[in-house]
């Protein structure tokens, strides 16, 4: 892989962020699942990021999903969707 694949940081997703990404003609979709301990408090061990990927020009909602899978929302899952998109470029 010549291109290094861009995540944002764990703080991002916990602020209810969606992130899509690309390297080369490889897209994907990162997506967190937000729950809350308290109003401003977010339960990273209840949260959880969903995240698929596809290949082609087109946009997510106009692309097929070759692939879709669900992470901890922590270092360890954030790592570990990292894994899985490289495995799947």
């Amino acid at each position: 892989m010549s291109e290094k694949l861009f995540l944002p940081t764990l703080h991002t997703f916990a602020m209810d962020n969606i992130f899509t990404g690309s390297c080369g003609p490889f897209r994907f979709r990162a997506a967190p699942i937000i729950v809350k301990k308290t109003p401003k408090e977010v339960d990273m061990e209840q949260s959880t990021i969903t995240c698929a990927f596809w290949h082609g020009e087109k946009c997510y909602e106009l692309s097929q999903m070759e692939g879709e899978r669900v992470f901890p929302m922590s270092e360890a899952g954030l790592a570990e969707l990292r894994a899985w998109l490289e495995k799947n470029i």
